[in-house]
């Protein structure tokens, strides 16, 4: 991500809250010279840790080739929910890929949080995880009427989720302001940038070899091996992944047209102590069931993390303060003066039908994208079927079927609409 004039320049030195407060350290070295591998991924966040973890566990040479640092794109600025299923309800996953794949994909992103956080603990990752579920909370009558579609279809699963009502989702949050919400007990929180830095970690320890700072320019065949072209030497392998979803540039022709990019901001507090203690108590993160989505958490500090769709404006003095502000003494009119201390923003990959893809670009190269909000655990879980792959295992066994690149028609049209409506939003609500 360029530089962004609307972030302050004393916000610019720290990609967010999660890249400062992180107890796990930077995995960053240079690529210097050319090697060959088994395996070439490009790009250093949540799917490409996890190709090169699962694939080095059996026995693959992997390397990872990072523009930047480690989490410099989505994973360093997620919200951090580890949350079970896509961004569509179950029934509709199973209408659009069947009952066969479709159920067979929600039960594995149902399963997806626990595996996530048996990685946390088996390699000891340092990144807050807190599993005490997340709420899916209802704004108004119409959002809560969703949830109860949602909560029978994950009820009839067998899926441990609970309606509640909006006294129950009052004790939960702290906020009166809801109607009601939808808990998911498989899910939890975690800092993401320290999850994704676990993953290097535990990568490399493995045997992977991760290069920063080491920019991919060209994927080029030759023969049965595709070589991999930097700014700072050349990876050679039979097997690639372009695992870089949202922030995909132009390496492959169509694939960063495949889906709209959508921006997502997050302010933090300064940590509020017991004057917050009250809010979200148990450590749930939520996100409403708004068009224009909010989110809100709390870290290990009690800092109070509260996000919605759009671009920072003004860092943590300007419109997005105000905003801020604004939206939570109208969740939490008990609060007192507050002073935020980080804002920042990422993009997400939204697919016309907010189904994740796996992509066959060519023979051995491969480019999973189209998260649509759900990285950490989609993340995690492509990169394992991706390493199985490269292991021997068949494409049947992927979580979705190979798909076709396709252009998402009326894409420039839809990031203009989705700017202007986001900062409307925004500057409304700073006023109110």
């Amino acid at each position: 991500m360029t530089a962004d004039p609307s972030i302050s320049p004393r916000l610019s030195a720290s990609l967010s809250l999660w890249d400062r407060s992180s107890d796990e350290s930077d995995q960053s070295q240079p690529l210097s010279g050319d090697r060959q591998a088994d395996v070439a991924i490009v790009g250093g966040g949540f799917t490409g840790l996890s190709t090169a973890l699962h694939g080095a566990q059996k026995g693959l040479a992997c390397h990872v080739l990072e523009a930047e640092t480690i989490g410099h794109g989505g994973s360093g600025r997620n919200v951090g929910l580890v949350n079970a299923g896509l961004w569509l309800p179950p029934q509709e996953v199973r209408a659009l890929l069947g009952n066969e794949i479709g159920g067979r994909l929600v039960a594995e992103l149902g399963r997806t949080p626990d595996y996530v956080f048996s990685l946390i603990e088996q390699h000891q990752i340092r990144c807050e995880a807190t599993r005490t579920g997340t709420l899916h909370a209802a704004h108004a009558p119409s959002g809560l009427r969703d949830l109860e579609r949602r909560a029978a279809a994950w009820q009839a699963l067998g899926a441990p989720v609970r309606l509640l009502n909006a006294a129950e989702v009052a004790e939960k949050t702290g906020s009166a302001k809801f109607h009601g919400g939808l808990l998911d007990a498989r899910a939890g929180t975690i800092n993401p940038m320290g999850y994704v830095r676990g993953l290097a970690r535990a990568a490399r320890a493995a045997g992977a070899e991760i290069s920063t700072g080491t920019k991919v320019r060209a994927l080029v065949r030759d023969g049965t091996l595709w070589r991999v072209e930097t700014n700072r030497g050349m990876v050679t392998a039979p097997h690639v992944v372009i695992a870089t979803n949202a922030y995909t540039a132009d390496l492959w022709p169509g694939l960063a047209q495949s889906f709209t990019p959508i921006r997502f901001f997050q302010i933090a507090t300064q940590p509020l102590g017991d004057d917050a203690a009250h809010i979200l108590p148990e450590g749930q993160g939520l996100w409403d069931t708004g068009k224009i989505m909010l989110s809100l958490r709390r870290d290990q500090t009690g800092r109070l993390i509260i996000g919605s769709m759009g671009s920072v404006f003004g860092g943590t003095e300007g419109l997005t303060r105000r905003w801020a502000d604004r939206k939570l003494h109208r969740l939490f009119p008990e609060l007192g003066p507050l002073r935020f201390e980080d804002a920042w923003h990422g993009d997400i990959a939204f697919t016309p039908d907010h189904l994740f893809r796996i992509h066959r670009l060519a023979a051995g190269l491969y480019a999973p994208i189209g998260y649509n909000g759900r990285g950490i655990t989609t993340g995690t879980l492509f990169g394992r079927a991706l390493a199985d792959l490269f292991a021997g295992a068949s494409e049947d066994s992927l979580p979705v079927p190979v798909s076709d690149l396709v252009p998402d028609r009326g894409r420039g049209l839809k990031m203009q609409a989705y700017r202007t409506a986001f900062f409307a939003k925004q500057a409304a609500e700073s006023l109110i």
